[in-house]
């Protein structure tokens, strides 16, 4: 039998994994605690994205375990063994204020967790492909020395630079930099994931993402940068812009692309690889941008205030090179752009708040 094995199933890029792989494998096996509730509140609950998996696809199963506990990871893995063809490791917390609240409940999460993922993936499936889903956030502050200029509506990096055409590449350095707690515990999860594949020869990536989101995501005002502004916009709840005049660029890349990515590595993988994975020139926008966008799809103005204080490890402006990604396999590309991917959420955002309210 050829199992999937997906961590943070009910979370957006875990959800968009499990329907992506289900037709490709006998049985997705899911493992998500629900701890974005305990992270961001009842509006960051996934419980709502487990019952729809549950419902969509047959061959999915569920389990509840903390990936903190190897006591609880262990009995799965023993269960599927070598079963187990693949491993998608997208379970975090994700947020860089929230890691300064609880920075061993961050840590044990995302450094700790892969580990023992890492470690029960040696033990019982050596053979399978173990992908990450990492964060550009391992750059630390890096990004912010770059010859940024201020436009109309954007923080642009100057034309000159050899980043300005593709972006910022994987050999930007993760040393020497303020990173957030959040970054760090993410620093310590990529280079174990990387290590694993160099030191043991395992067939592990890492995917630093810039901003990933979808239709599937539980947004929250620390978390989900999109799909939070898309709720604002729907429902008038108040938008706070933190810092850069609002003009602070992300690159945005759905969900279904960066999962076609790792089915792309999945079908030739490689050891301990690197890759940089976002929208790109491809789609990338600032705050102000953005909401601009979200008025226009959802015919509302947005209630939005604006605080000079940037959020800690905050990027001024960060768009992904995909250019190694794209020479090692030259048959992926992007599917949706930004807009195409705003009008998603939009139109997924009101059909669940309708089945809410």
């Amino acid at each position: 039998m050829n199992v999937a094995l997906v961590t943070g199933s009910a979370g957006l890029i875990g959800s968009e994994s499990v329907a992506f792989f289900s037709d490709k494998f006998d049985l997705v096996v899911g493992i998500d605690n629900n701890m974005r509730q305990y992270f961001f509140g009842a509006e960051g609950s996934t419980e709502w994205n487990r019952n729809r998996l549950s419902d969509a696809y047959s061959n999915y199963t569920h389990r509840p375990a903390d990936i903190r506990e190897v006591s609880q990871l262990e009995p799965i893995f023993k269960e599927f063994g070598a079963d187990i063809k693949l491993i998608v490791h997208a379970a975090a917390q994700p947020s860089h204020d929230w890691a300064a609240r609880e920075p061993f409940t961050d840590f044990t999460v995302n450094a700790n967790g892969t580990l023992n993922l890492l470690e029960m993936t040696r033990q019982h499936a050596p053979e399978a492909v173990f992908i990450f889903t990492s964060t550009n956030k391992v750059y630390g502050d890096n990004p912010n020395y770059l010859p940024l200029i201020e436009t109309e509506t954007r923080w642009e990096i100057d034309e000159n630079h050899p980043y300005f055409k593709d972006g910022i590449d994987e050999f930007m350095s993760i040393d020497h930099t303020k990173h957030s707690l959040f970054g760090a515990s993410k620093v310590a999860a990529d280079i174990l994931v990387q290590e694993y594949g160099r030191y043991f020869g395992m067939k592990t990536a890492v995917f630093r993402g810039g901003c990933l989101t979808g239709p599937n995501h539980s947004g929250a005002q620390l978390h989900g940068f999109l799909s939070y502004l898309m709720k604002c916009a729907i429902t008038g709840t108040q938008y706070t812009i933190f810092g850069y005049k609002g003009k602070q660029v992300r690159d945005n890349i759905h969900s279904y692309d960066l999962v076609n990515m790792f089915w792309h590595f999945y079908q030739n993988p490689r050891a301990g690889e690197v890759y940089n994975a976002g929208g790109g020139r491809h789609a990338n926008c600032s705050m102000i941008e953005a909401i601009k966008v979200c008025e226009e799809i959802s015919g509302n103005t947005m209630n939005y205030t604006y605080s000079d204080t940037n959020r800690i490890g905050d990027h001024i402006w960060y768009i992904s090179n995909l250019n190694k990604f794209k020479e090692h396999y030259p048959g992926w590309n992007w599917t949706y752009d930004l807009q195409q991917t705003l009008v998603q959420i939009h139109d997924s955002m009101v059909a669940r708040l309708g089945q809410t309210a």
